[in-house]
C-alpha cells in the first residue's frame, strides 16, 4: 500500500507540472493567435515536384495600431520567404516583419533552450517517498545531459526536470509570427498564402486486360501525400500536371524530414475531377471539398474508361556493341518483351490529359481472379498521344544469337574503320498458336545490309526492324549480313 501511495504522489506530482507548463504562454502575452478554428477557407494546389502552393483565409480580430500575430496550424516545411499575407476588405493592413518559429516544443528542445539556464531537478526517495527538490544549472546537452548542482558536476542526473516557463520561441506547433499594423479593430478577413514542401501528387492507374488481350478497361487515381505537418481541412484541392522549374538550391529547408510517420490510406468515392488548360500545364479541380490530413495518403479518382482498343507486341530489342567485334559466343539467350499500347483518344474512351504515373496491369485467370501481370511508368501525356507499356518478358518465346561471321573491312573515303558481320537469331514459339515476334536492332554508324533472309525496314536512321512470323510449337530463324563503317 505504500509504494501504491507513492506511485499516486509522483504521478499527481507529475500532473501538475505538466499542467503548469500547458497553462504558460508559448509566447509574448501581447500576441494576437489564429488557429484553424478561425479558418473560412483553405485551398490546395499541388505540384508534381513536392511544391504545394496554401492559401489560408481566416477571420481575425486585431487592435487598431500595432500588433503582433500568431498565425497557428501552418505547414511545418511552409517556405517562409513566399508567405504573404493579405486583407480581402481592402482594408488596411501593413506587415513590418514575420517570423516563423518552426522549432517544436519536445523534452529535448525544451532542454536545450535552458543551456545555461536554471532549472529544477525533483528526486524522490524509494523508500521515505519523500522528495527532494535542487537548483541545477544546465550546462550541455551534446550526446548526454551535463549539469552543475551544489558546485558538482552530474552527467544524466536522475529525477524529473521542472521549468519555470516555456521559451517565446518554442511553439507546440509550426507558426508564423507577424508583425504589423492595422487601422481598424474590427474583425477582417485576412488570406495567407504560401509555397511548402511536404505536399505531392501522383497518377497511378489500375488497368484489367481482356481474354483476348485486345481491349482493357482502365482507372485512374490521384494519390496525394501530405507530411507537411499540418491538415488541410474542407480544401479546395487542385492538381497541376506537368514539370514547373523551381530553384532547387533555395528549395531545401530546414524542416525536410523533420514531420515523419507512418501513412494510412484513405480512398474516396465519386470524386471526378476536372480539368483545364494553365499556361503550358494542366490543372485538374476536384469538384468538392476533401479534408487531407497530416501525415495521411489519400486516393482521389481521376478518370474511367472502359474496353479501350489495344494493340500487344513481342519485341526482341538487340542491342549496338556486337558490330565492333567478334564473338565467338555459341549462341546468346535474349529475352522477348511483350508490350501493350493504346491510343489517348476520345473514341477510345480517354482523350483526356493523362498526368505521368504508374499503370498496373491485370488480368483475370480461368476462375475468373484478376492476377498481376505487370507495370510500367508513363510520362505526362497529350491526347491523341500514344500510351506504350512493357509489363514484362514472355515466359513461352525465347530466342537465341549468335554471329556467323566478322570481318574487318578496308576504309575507304571519309571513314575510319568498317567491319562486315553476319548473324543468325533464332525464335522459338512454345504457343499453341502463330506469334508475331519484332526485332528491332540499333545498328551503329553508317550501315548497309548486305544480305537478310526476311524483308526489313529501316524505321530509323540506326535502326533496322522485321516482322517475324513464328508458327505453333515452332521456330523462324533470321539471318542477316550488315556492313558497319565508322
Amino acid at each position: 500500500m505504500k509504494s501504491l501511495s507513492l506511485i499516486k504522489r509522483g504521478y499527481i506530482l507529475i500532473m501538475t507540472t505538466m499542467v503548469f507548463i500547458s497553462s504558460t504562454a508559448y509566447a509574448s502575452k501581447d500576441e494576437k493567435r489564429t488557429s484553424l478554428e478561425d479558418q473560412k477557407s483553405v485551398a490546395v494546389t499541388i505540384y508534381n515536384e513536392n511544391l504545394a502552393l496554401i492559401k489560408d483565409q481566416r477571420t481575425i480580430t486585431l487592435d487598431k495600431g500595432f500588433n503582433l500575430l500568431a498565425f497557428r496550424g501552418v505547414s511545418a516545411k511552409m517556405r517562409a520567404e513566399t508567405a504573404l499575407l493579405r486583407n480581402l476588405n481592402n482594408a488596411g493592413l501593413n506587415v513590418i516583419e514575420q517570423n516563423f518559429d518552426f522549432d517544436l516544443l519536445t523534452p529535448q528542445k525544451l532542454l536545450e533552450k535552458y543551456v545555461g539556464k536554471q532549472i529544477q531537478i525533483a528526486t524522490m526517495n524509494p523508500v521515505t517517498g519523500e522528495e527532494k527538490i535542487e537548483q541545477a544549472t544546465v550546462l550541455s546537452t551534446n550526446n548526454g545531459v551535463v549539469v552543475q548542482i551544489d558546485g558538482r558536476i552530474e552527467t544524466n542526473p536522475r529525477g524529473r526536470f521542472i521549468y519555470n516557463k516555456v521559451p517565446e520561441n518554442l511553439r507546440d506547433q509550426p507558426t508564423l509570427v507577424i508583425q504589423l499594423n492595422s487601422q481598424t479593430p474590427k474583425a477582417q478577413d485576412v488570406e495567407l498564402s504560401y509555397l511548402s514542401s511536404g505536399l505531392s501528387w501522383k497518377a497511378d492507374y489500375v488497368a484489367e486486360l481482356n481474354a483476348k488481350d485486345d481491349k482493357l478497361d482502365l482507372v485512374g487515381w490521384v494519390t496525394l501525400n501530405n507530411t507537411s505537418g499540418t491538415s488541410y481541412n474542407n480544401a479546395k484541392l487542385q492538381l497541376v500536371a506537368g514539370d514547373v522549374n523551381v530553384v532547387k538550391n533555395e528549395f531545401k529547408h530546414r524542416m525536410d524530414g523533420r514531420v515523419m510517420a507512418a501513412a494510412k490510406m484513405s480512398v474516396m468515392e465519386d470524386a471526378a475531377m476536372e480539368q483545364e488548360s494553365l499556361f503550358e500545364y494542366h490543372l485538374y479541380s476536384l469538384n468538392r471539398p476533401t479534408t487531407i490530413s497530416n501525415n495521411q495518403s489519400k486516393q482521389v479518382s481521376l478518370l474511367t474508361a472502359t474496353q479501350v482498343p489495344v494493340k500487344k507486341e513481342f519485341l526482341l530489342q538487340g542491342n549496338t556493341y556486337y558490330y565492333q567485334s567478334s564473338y565467338g559466343n555459341i549462341g546468346q539467350k535474349m529475352k522477348v518483351g511483350v508490350y501493350v499500347e493504346f491510343k489517348n483518344k476520345e473514341k477510345s474512351g480517354l482523350g483526356i490529359p493523362l498526368p505521368k504515373g504508374t499503370v498496373r496491369v491485370y488480368k483475370k485467370d480461368k476462375s475468373g481472379n484478376a492476377q498481376f501481370i505487370g507495370e510500367d511508368n508513363i510520362d505526362h501525356t497529350p491526347k491523341n498521344e500514344d500510351v506504350r507499356l512493357k509489363l514484362g518478358d514472355v515466359f513461352d518465346i525465347t530466342a537465341d544469337k549468335k554471329q556467323t561471321n566478322f570481318e574487318k573491312r578496308v576504309a575507304i573515303g571519309k571513314y575510319n574503320y568498317a567491319y562486315e558481320s553476319a548473324y543468325e537469331v533464332k525464335i522459338k514459339n512454345a504457343k499453341s498458336e502463330p506469334v508475331t515476334v519484332v526485332v528491332r536492332e540499333p545498328v551503329p554508324g553508317d550501315w548497309k545490309m548486305l544480305e537478310h533472309s526476311h524483308p526489313f525496314k529501316k524505321v530509323a536512321s540506326g535502326t533496322a526492324e522485321w516482322q517475324i512470323e513464328v508458327p505453333a510449337e515452332s521456330s523462324t530463324t533470321l539471318k542477316y549480313n550488315v556492313l558497319v563503317r565508322y
